[in-house]
């Protein structure tokens, strides 16, 4: 009865606004999911997973469409690769060395503030060597020479683009599909649409990689991975790679596991008589959380101990895959939660904004990703689960062909440039082999088959069986969705 309930509360429920009132409805359907709650699967429309199993959560509206890919593991290059030193050759470019990059090239494109004082804007020709391999003829550089192996079965785009010329908005655009900071990022999007498809292991998991030079780092924080606007529920879970990989994962001292049974028992029947109380959906995902947590305590120990990998997998991957926190480390766990059926993996990788000292930074961080994203595509390969997973690769944009700071032969610098970068994508019905989008000789301006960060997040919906027009959420009286409101498209060239 009202007169039972606790004065705080019941001022709350007096006060609550006319949206919270009309969204009670809805939340009678919560209630009877969380009886479900203490089950292994909540069985839900959606995709079915590798063992059989049916996606607990997402929408039931969900898939649109067969899927061609059913998990994603997303490589974001942070700080944006200079495209001219790793995919998009330009030998032309030694004969102007030094040169003055032509104003009918730059055509009054705006600068940063770290090169918009320069006096002049020399041309800066990459000082590696490159060589085409596979039966696609792809242009790799020299420093990559393990990913080169593996180019028939990526799909190269040299064409994409953004507005955004600065680091913050530009990773923000690229992860949310909006500059502006709150949004869902792709991986909440898709555990809110899809589900999970594993109920002892967080839909969507982050793994921030340790670069080997940490000359220039930039921050990554966790509004990257935020759920935004959708149920706490859908934000991504980062793993760490010093001490418990989640903070809490084990019991305190003299705390035995029948004990902390209990005690979330007790703790769920609390939660479960103020959500029907107040109905409010943050207290569905505290329970959920809960829950979850619970069941991580046994699986994610097992997930995290690589020692049972045999050492042809060490072999595969680098030694280095043995370092915890480095990059082959990092999407060795990606390898084995893609196995367990999580369904996004995001892992993030700094030190790529090479303002200067090209020469030495570049060598560096082409050497922490090359054998191990070899090995990545190598072993999902022979173990038939590249089919089922879309492999992305890339940064929030690309880099200047002209010269930041002093320029030499055997070293300089290049400034952020939003205008042609390039990103590679494999597996999850991806064509591989596939070269799509040219840039004219300075790797500056896009002269054929643009694609736009819409676009990109257009496909790669599409490749999971969604239509992105169709996948909204409903916040202040808008229709969000990841591709906005201006024009997204399918780019269907990359389509295997």
């Amino acid at each position: 009865m009202r007169n039972q309930i606790h004065p705080l509360l019941e001022e709350y429920v007096r006060n609550e606004t006319r949206r919270q009132f009309f969204r009670q409805g809805g939340n009678v359907l919560g209630t009877a999911a969380l009886a479900a709650l203490g089950l292994p699967v909540v069985a839900n429309a959606g995709p079915n997973s590798t063992d059989g199993t049916v996606a607990s959560g997402g929408l039931g509206t969900l898939p649109h469409f067969a899927p061609k890919a059913k998990r994603v593991i997303y490589l974001h290059m942070v700080g944006g690769p200079s495209q001219m030193d790793i995919y998009d050759y330009k030998p032309q470019m030694n004969d102007w060395y030094d040169k003055d990059l032509p104003e009918t090239v730059r055509n009054g494109q705006r600068l940063t503030t770290m090169t918009s004082g320069q006096a002049r804007f020399p041309i800066a020709p990459s000082m590696y060597k490159f060589a085409q391999h596979g039966k696609s003829g792809m242009w790799v550089t020299e420093l990559l020479p393990e990913t080169a192996k593996i180019v028939d079965d990526l799909c190269f785009v040299r064409s994409m683009h953004t507005e955004a010329i600065n680091h913050e908005p530009a990773i923000t655009y690229m992860q949310t599909g909006n500059m502006v900071t709150g949004r869902p990022c792709i991986g909440a999007w898709l555990s809110y649409g899809l589900g999970s498809m594993n109920s002892n292991l967080p839909t969507f998991v982050v793994l921030v990689a340790n670069p080997t030079n940490t000359e220039q780092i930039q921050a990554i924080s966790a509004r990257l991975w935020s759920s935004g606007c959708l149920p706490g529920e859908h934000g991504g879970c980062c793993f760490r790679s010093v001490g418990d990989p989640i903070l809490y994962i084990n019991n305190p001292s003299g705390v035995p596991t029948d004990i902390r049974r209990k005690t979330l028992d007790g703790l769920k029947s609390l939660n479960e008589m103020n959500f029907r109380a107040v109905g409010d959906p943050e207290i569905h995902t505290r329970i959920q959380q809960y829950e979850l947590a619970f069941r991580m305590q046994s699986s994610v120990p097992d997930l995290t101990n690589i020692a049972d990998e045999p050492e042809s997998t060490m072999e595969l991957y680098g030694q280095e895959a043995k370092k915890p926190g480095s990059f082959a480390n990092s999407v060795l766990l990606a390898r084995r939660m893609i196995e367990r059926d999580v369904r996004f993996v995001q892992i993030y990788l700094n030190n790529w904004d090479h303002h200067g000292n090209v020469a030495k930074r570049l060598p560096s961080q082409c050497k922490d990703i090359d054998r191990a994203t070899y090995g990545l595509i190598t072993d999902l390969k022979s173990r038939g689960l590249l089919d089922s997973t879309l492999v992305i690769w890339g940064g929030e944009f690309g880099r200047t062909i002209y010269s930041q700071g002093g320029l030499s032969k055997d070293n300089y610098g290049r400034d952020h440039h939003p205008r042609c970068f390039t990103m590679w994508m494999a597996g999850g019905g991806i064509k591989g082999g596939t070269i799509y989008g040219e840039t004219d000789d300075f790797s500056y301006n896009i002269v054929k088959d643009p694609v736009h960060i819409r676009d990109f997040h257009a496909t790669a919906l599409h490749l999971l069986g969604i239509d992105h027009e169709r996948f909204t959420f409903k916040n202040q009286g808008l229709d969000l969705r990841l591709t906005g409101v201006e024009q997204a498209r399918v780019v269907k060239e990359l389509l295997a």
